[in-house]
């Protein structure tokens, strides 16, 4: 067997999936969360499976069966101690499907992580000196390394980070122009994120087309409650839409993205906004919710079915940047073959599909009505036949990468 344990550690929660490497099916899934907090819960999945085999010779269906824990769950370890209590209860047993490697979510890998990286003493120091570059999510991610380690002692640990696709970007885009020295002291540059997803989706509509990865220009637009897009040619990131933090870039569900740094210089000069109320307002209080009031895209084309002003104005800025960055982006592959749309919002709008795109007939770029409105799930083409670019919604499934990666770094 080579099934892997996908760990995605959060502040207060753990989510992980139990893998089978060689099918690549979803064994089992479940999250702890409200960790630290006086009542934490834990949802421990195991998935259907279709079991063949009986005297009669017909299949038998069994459904997703999930148990839920709930109790008081101090910190990481205990919470690992949470997931495997599930496993042992309900399923699958891990001394039977024993992980043959454990993969690890992190953020911000640097400029000093670019591949997958087996974990080490030194790596989690390194990850742990990374924090200043993501206060929120690195040390969270640190946690449930150590905790995982812990549990799974003899297992090969693989830390997979967010930034590491990124890493082919050239000096041109990913320098900031301000003091060098400011900048090599600090480390201030981009970085890029969401770098599993668009690996993942690059590499899933090359194979999808039936054409060799090296051959493609893409563009990939990652659309969840945090957004990004990416710039990929011949399956390398050339250039991305996030930045330093995950602030730069896109409009997002609570996120600003692209911002004059002006504005933060006027507002803590005229509303004596502090460095934390600045923080606060860009990550917690901007984007569509700061704009119309609600965050989650539903709301919004209901809203602007409805004619809501304030939402339908939300929208009209979301959809202007979403054009301005595929028209960037067209700018510097020089070109585009395929398109993908990608992540909860990219998978599940079709008119976040079709008007982020409307204005691009100059470049061959035609949406399929039809098609683009199917009710079907799963990678499909929503582009006409006469579309010089294939537009495409992939489904995107971070974990899976997660796994790959790892299973390849244990296995070498």
């Amino acid at each position: 067997m080579s099934d892997v344990l996908v760990i995605n550690s959060g502040s207060s929660s753990i989510k992980y999936q139990l893998l089978d490497g060689d099918s690549e099916q979803v064994l089992a899934k479940g999250l702890v969360e409200r960790i630290g907090q006086e009542s934490g819960l834990a949802r421990h999945t195991v998935m259907a499976a279709a079991l063949a085999g009986g005297s009669d010779g017909v299949s038998l269906t069994v459904t997703d069966a999930t148990s839920e824990i709930r109790r008081a769950i101090p910190d990481h370890t205990a919470g690992f101690q949470v997931m495997l209590e599930a496993f042992a209860q309900h399923g699958p047993s891990l001394s039977e499907r024993a992980p043959v490697a454990v993969g690890h979510r992190v953020v911000h890998g640097g400029a000093r992580f670019y591949e997958p990286t087996l974990v080490t003493p030194l790596v989690e120091i390194n990850i742990d000196e990374l924090s200043v570059l993501a206060p929120l999510h690195n040390p969270a991610n640190l946690a449930g390394i150590v905790a995982a380690r812990t549990a799974f002692p003899d297992v090969p640990h693989v830390a997979v980070f967010d930034t590491a696709f990124h890493q082919t970007l050239s000096p041109a885009a990913y320098t900031y122009a301000i003091d060098t020295q400011l900048a090599e002291a600090h480390r201030i540059r981009r970085y890029g994120f969401h770098g599993t997803s668009h690996q993942f989706v690059s590499e899933s509509a090359a194979a999808f087309l039936g054409r060799p990865l090296g051959e493609l220009k893409q563009i990939v637009f990652h659309l969840g409650n945090g957004a990004s897009v990416t710039a990929i040619d011949g399956g390398r990131s050339v250039e991305t839409s996030m930045g330093l933090t995950p602030l730069e870039g896109l409009v997002m569900g609570t996120r600003s993205g692209d911002l004059d740094p002006a504005v933060l210089l006027h507002l803590a000069r005229r509303a004596d906004m502090s460095i934390s109320d600045l923080d606060d307002l860009l990550n917690k209080r901007s984007g569509l919710l700061g704009l119309a009031g609600v965050s989650d895209m539903r709301d919004i084309r209901a809203g602007v079915d409805a004619g809501d002003v304030r939402i339908t104005r939300a929208w009209d800025v979301y959809i202007h940047r979403l054009r301005a960055y595929a028209g960037a982006y067209l700018a510097q592959l020089g070109g585009v073959d395929v398109i993908s749309f990608t992540a909860g919002v990219g998978e599940n709008t079709p008119e976040v599909r079709s008007e982020s795109l409307a204005t691009f007939g100059f470049a061959g770029i035609e949406i399929d009505p039809a098609r683009n409105t199917a009710p079907e799930r799963g990678t499909r083409v929503i582009s006409t036949e006469a579309s010089v670019v294939t537009v495409l919604v992939v489904p995107t499934n971070e974990e899976l990468e997660i796994a790959r990666q790892a299973l390849q770094v244990a296995g070498g």
